[in-house]
C-alpha cells in the first residue's frame, strides 16, 4: 500500500508555477477555479454543506496558486474543494494525455463514461461509489451496486465498500474522493478489479497507475466562459454540453510510461529555463536571492517524483 499522503504531494507538486487565483465560484454542485496562467480552469464537486462562516471569502483572487494548492491537505470541506479546483486548473493548463473524447449526444450526457464502457460491463459485478443520475438504467445489463454517503433507493451506505469493493469486477470511483481523503482506502479495496475514477473532478495525473487506477475518465474544459455560467447558475448535469466533455485516458503502462516521459521532458525544459535564469540574475551582479528560487524550487522537486514513478516502469519494460 501507497502512504496515503503521496497522491497529495503529487497533486501539490502540479502546481510548481507563479500563477494566482484569477477567479473563484463555489456553486450547488460545482466549484470552479481560473487562474491567471493560459486561462486555466479547473473543477471539484462542491461540498454540499451550507456554511455561513468561510472566513476566507472574498479574498482568494490574486492569491498565489500554490499556497491554495497547500489546502488539498486540509479536512475542512470547503478548503479542500477549493484546493482541488486550483489544482486542476493548473493541471489543465498543461497539454491533456492521449485520449478520447465523448460526445455529449445521449439522453444522460453524464452517463457518457457508462456508456462507453457498457460492452464490458454486461452481466458483471460493477460498484459504483456515488449514484449518477439515471445510473438506474444499466440495472437489467449488469449486477449493478451503488454506494453512497446518503443512500436512497436500493443504494447501500458507503461503509459496504469494504465488504463489496474486494469482490467486484469493475469499480466506478468519483474523484471526490481525493478531496474528502476516501481514495487511498477506496482505491486498495479495489485492487482487484477495473478501476476507473472519473468525473470532473478527476486530475489529468499519470501516477494514478500505481495506485491502481486503470482508466481516468476526467473532462475536457471547451469553453470556460459557458462552464463558468453553468455552475454559478446552480448547474449540476448540466455542466456536460455547457463548456465540457468527458475524455477516456487508458493508464495502461505504456500509455503511462509515455506520457511520463512527456511530462519529465517539459519539466526539465522548465528547470533549464529557470536555471539559465538564476545564473544570468548572479552574473549580473544581484546579491539577494533569485526572485523565482522557490519555483526552481519545487520544479526540483516535482521532477525528481516524476522521475521515481518513471523508473518501475522503465524496470518492467526494460527486463520483458
Amino acid at each position: 500500500m501507497h502512504n496515503p499522503k503521496r497522491l497529495y504531494e503529487l497533486l501539490i507538486d502540479y502546481c510548481s508555477s507563479n500563477a494566482v487565483i484569477d477567479q473563484v465560484f463555489i456553486g450547488l454542485v460545482w466549484t470552479l477555479c481560473r487562474n491567471s496562467a493560459h486561462n486555466g480552469a479547473g473543477l471539484a464537486m462542491s461540498p454540499g454543506l451550507p456554511t455561513r462562516t468561510l472566513p476566507w471569502s472574498g479574498t482568494l483572487s490574486g492569491m498565489a496558486l500554490t499556497d491554495i494548492a497547500a489546502w488539498i491537505l486540509e479536512w475542512e470541506p470547503y478548503k479542500a474543494t477549493v484546493a482541488m479546483a486550483a489544482i486542476n486548473s493548473c493541471i489543465n493548463s498543461r497539454p491533456l494525455p492521449d485520449s478520447i473524447g465523448l460526445a455529449n449526444i445521449s439522453e444522460y450526457p453524464n452517463l457518457a463514461v457508462f456508456d462507453y464502457f457498457l460492452p464490458d460491463l454486461q452481466g458483471k459485478n460493477v460498484v459504483v461509489i456515488g449514484r449518477y443520475p439515471g445510473i438506474e438504467r444499466y440495472e437489467q445489463q449488469m449486477r449493478l451496486t451503488i454506494l453512497e454517503k446518503q443512500p436512497i433507493a436500493a443504494d447501500l451506505p458507503d461503509s459496504a465498500c469494504e465488504f463489496l469493493l474486494p469482490q467486484a469486477d469493475w469499480v466506478f470511483l468519483t474523484a471526490s474522493s481525493i478531496t474528502n481523503k476516501t481514495f487511498p482506502r477506496l482505491a486498495e479495496l479495489a485492487g482487484n478489479a477495473k478501476t476507473v475514477l472519473m468525473g470532473p473532478t478527476v486530475p489529468w495525473l499519470p501516477q494514478l497507475h500505481e495506485f491502481g487506477i486503470d482508466y481516468l475518465a476526467g473532462v475536457e474544459v471547451n469553453d470556460v466562459e459557458t462552464l463558468q455560467q453553468t455552475v454559478a447558475q446552480g448547474g449540476g448535469v448540466k455542466i456536460f454540453g455547457s463548456g465540457l466533455r468527458y475524455r477516456i485516458a487508458d493508464l495502461n503502462p505504456n500509455q503511462s510510461m509515455s506520457w511520463l516521459k512527456q511530462q519529465i521532458a517539459d519539466c526539465a525544459a522548465e528547470r533549464s529555463r529557470l536555471s539559465a535564469a538564476m545564473e544570468a540574475w548572479y552574473s549580473a551582479g544581484n546579491s539577494s536571492r533569485f526572485p523565482d528560487y522557490a519555483l526552481l524550487e519545487r520544479v526540483n522537486i516535482r521532477l525528481s517524483r516524476l522521475d521515481s514513478s518513471y523508473k518501475p516502469l522503465w524496470d518492467q519494460f526494460s527486463t520483458v
